[in-house]
């Protein structure tokens, strides 16, 4: 027997056959924090490898701190990349179908890292080691945007009204556990290396586990997404790539306002865990493994709260969670001064309370991005418009922080950092209905 659905906004579908099995939100929540997780393994692991190996394996050449710096610079390129990855795999989806774009996507994203393993150090290959590198991570930046499978838009839709909050949470647990993973093994590699190991075979393991890992990834998405059920759920969401002129000539408002809702949190994301890190290894004698343990202590507070804001937003709104978490943000960024520079204890906590702001504030982040997209455009806008959050709030956040607190002290790590609440809180009081529709 068939039977009208209705989309988010309330306008009839197509018919559907009501004897086809339900797909529970559940199992889509699955797949996608498999499939995060995954990503932020790598990502993670390259930004900790940017701070602990890279000044040293490939800018012997410079001062630690230029070092640190021009590895920051290139750890920018894969978010300069995501948009371009972004729309040039929505065009082979378009051409040769959705498994085809998510496994070239994932396997490139795999040798892209693991790649990173097999790299001569600027001792070896000189510029051509660099250049590599380079290559490597905007290789990383065109996959991650190519990754996109639309999994966190149906699990949004599917989800029952009263808990979106709570369902649109679930994705965002892939950051956590991608950090505890990644920060992990170099904790471990640190403490029980010596250090001219380390530098010279030690870090690359790590890259070495990142293709394994992408490749359960694929596998577990590709269960999903493959199925004649959640086909069937995607066409009829309309969960499917739009020409991206056409996007940003129709819903450019909803694409800007939906990166900078979030603003807060994507900026306040690389100052709790590149920044310090890099900052605790210039400017510290702190041990970094044991920093890396707080940071995973850390992380593992964030997972907690990122299940805590979807049970907030449900009974708030993810608009009211969003900006109270921005007002907290803003005034959390007048303490970086006191608590970076406050010693083991002062950084512990700089440690714990940002990151548990941090879960509060991302595990809604998704939910901004998609909120207000008309239902045709809600595929191919949510990946952009977490392309352009990625890149106005995260990109530069290691090496802006670094460089100001370097050459002009913490305070305008506090700055900057107050600067992101403000945008969100701009965006938001520019959107009243983001709390609704998805």
């Amino acid at each position: 027997m068939q039977s009208l659905t209705a989309d988010a906004h309330g306008i009839p579908m197509r018919p559907t056959d009501s004897s086809h099995e339900r797909i529970a939100p559940g199992e889509i929540a699955v797949g996608v924090v498999i499939g995060r997780a995954s990503e932020y393994f790598d990502f993670f692991t390259y930004a900790i490898a940017s701070v602990l190996v890279f000044p040293s394996v490939f800018f012997p050449f410079a001062s630690k701190l230029d070092g640190m710096l021009y590895s920051f610079v290139i750890f920018s390129f894969a978010f300069l990349a995501r948009p371009l990855g972004t729309a040039t795999f929505m065009a082979i989806q378009s051409r040769f179908g959705r498994e085809t774009k998510l496994t070239l996507a994932l396997f490139m994203l795999g040798a892209s890292t693991a790649g990173m393993a097999f790299l001569p150090t600027y001792a070896q290959g000189g510029l051509g080691a660099l250049a590599m590198l380079a290559m490597l991570r905007f290789g990383q930046g065109i996959a991650l945007g190519g990754s996109w499978d639309g999994l966190p838009s149906l699990l949004a839709l599917n989800a029952p009204k009263e808990k979106r909050g709570w369902y649109a949470m679930l994705g965002q647990l892939g950051a956590p556990t991608g950090f505890i993973i990644a920060a992990g093994l170099f904790s471990i590699l640190l403490s029980s290396l010596a250090s001219e190991d380390f530098l010279d075979w030690g870090w690359r393991y790590p890259f070495y586990v990142a293709f394994a890992i992408n490749v359960v990834a694929l596998f577990a998405r590709l269960r999903l997404v493959s199925t004649n059920e959640y086909a069937r759920l995607l066409e009829e969401r309309e969960l499917q790539p739009t020409d991206v002129g056409e996007l940003f000539k129709s819903q450019g408002r909803n694409v800007v306002i939906g990166a900078l809702a979030a603003l807060a949190s994507y900026a306040l994301f690389h100052l709790v865990t590149v920044f310090p890190l890099s900052w605790i290894t210039l400017y510290s004698e702190r041990s970094v493994s044991e920093f890396l343990v707080i940071q995973i202590v850390g992380a593992f507070l964030a997972a907690g709260c990122i299940v805590a804001s979807g049970w907030i937003a449900d009974r708030i709104g993810r608009r009211k969670t969003l900006g109270s978490l921005a007002v907290m943000i803003g005034v959390f960024s007048g303490f970086v001064p006191l608590l970076m520079q406050g010693g083991d204890v002062g950084q512990t906590v700089f440690i714990i309370i940002g990151f548990a702001l941090l879960g509060l504030s991302y595990g809604q982040a998704a939910g901004a991005v998609t909120a207000n997209f008309e239902s045709r455009f809600r595929y191919s806008g949510a990946a952009l418009t977490s392309d352009l959050a990625w890149l106005v709030g995260a990109a530069f956040a290691p090496l802006v922080a670094l460089g100001l607190s370097a050459h002009f002290g913490l305070a305008y790590v506090s700055l900057y950092l107050l600067s992101g609440a403000a945008g969100s809180l701009a965006a938001l009081s520019l959107n009243r209905a983001l709390e609704i529709k998805d």
